[in-house]
């Protein structure tokens, strides 16, 4: 496994993304014991970098986590996100990065991962009603009194993460990025260069589409947001099953499978990227964290580069409100 720094933090370029052990996909929250040796198996391979939120269940899959790395706290570069809950407003899913919900939001999540403090805390989303400098300057205080080593700022627009470096170094970025979702580039992408930000790419996989196993969405269950998802509905769906063939045609080249491919091809996007693929499954991260040994030819990376665009937006209209303000 290959290390870098994102920010001030030594990270794994392949991490690990565990919203789907608890919520969101079809079969979440149906197997926690393959979820834990998940998580054991990652670390095992060299993954640190494990990604949260006190949403995904809400509030479980940090708990599940918690138990995860129960006597393995040193080993994990722990993230978590705060934001799309107001703890002020009865756990109303709702943005709330006011200082106050911080506080109770924090306290919540070192609970519940059993640990004193977060490694990487971030906004989940940004909070047009409270002003980022004042959600940053809470986070500033959190860094002070050691509950949180990190700043991260997840989704978040050029403008809004200068603000906000402004009043204590963003060490992170998280955003979608991959080859169907190309949004970071090149402007944000170009600023946390310029400003010494890491970034982390989530869905780095196209929400399993990459992958190639995904063939019809017959079989998602009905708590499985893809479900609606502009990409994964109607002709949007058919339009880009030739994405898929054209990774797996790449793949095929190179002797990989196209989620290593699609991983590969993130990673050489630059040495300041991480990955945080997400699976509840062993056998998907052992996949996986052998992209990071991949390294594709000019020619292959070339074909991806020019490859069909993704037809429908990658979310629905409300979330798509959400990103890069």
């Amino acid at each position: 496994m290959k290390y870098i720094k994102v920010g001030d933090l030594d990270v794994s370029r392949i991490g690990l993304g565990a919203m789907g052990m608890s919520a969101a996909y079809t079969g979440a929250g149906t197997d926690d014991a393959e979820s834990i040796r998940t998580v054991h198996r990652a670390l095992e391979l060299g993954v640190t970098l494990i990604d949260t939120a006190e949403t995904y269940g809400p509030f479980i899959n940090e708990e599940l986590l918690g138990r995860a790395i129960k006597g393995h706290r040193d080993e994990v570069v722990l993230a978590t996100k705060f934001g799309r809950i107001s703890h002020a407003r009865n756990g109303a899913r709702i943005l709330d990065s006011s200082p106050a919900n911080i506080r109770i939001a924090v306290e919540g999540s070192l609970r519940r991962l059993g640990t004193d403090h977060i490694d990487l805390y971030y906004q989940h989303r940004v909070d047009p009603d409270t002003p980022i400098e004042d959600t940053v300057g809470a986070l500033a205080e959190l860094v002070t009194e050691g509950k949180i080593r990190h700043i991260g700022l997840s989704s978040a627009g050029a403008g809004t993460i200068r603000r906000a470096h402004a009043v204590h170094p963003i060490a992170v970025l998280q955003s979608e990025y991959s080859l169907w979702t190309r949004d970071p580039e090149p402007e944000v992408l170009t600023l946390t260069r310029e400003l010494g930000i890491g970034f982390v790419a989530y869905s780095p996989l196209g929400h399993g589409f990459l992958t190639g196993k995904i063939r019809s969405t017959e079989h998602f269950d009905d708590g499985d947001w893809r479900k609606n998802n502009p990409r994964f509905t109607g002709e949007n769906f058919q339009r880009n099953l030739r994405i898929a063939d054209e990774v797996e045609a790449v793949a095929a080249d190179a002797g990989v499978t196209p989620a290593q491919v699609a991983l590969a091809w993130l990673l050489a996007r630059g040495e300041d990227i991480a990955a945080i693929p997400g699976t509840k499954r062993v056998s998907r991260v052992e996949e996986n964290t052998t992209a990071d040994g991949i390294e594709l030819t000019t020619e292959q990376i070339d074909k991806l580069d020019n490859f069909s665009p993704a037809s429908g937006n990658h979310h629905e209209d409300a979330d798509m409100r959400l990103l890069g303000r």
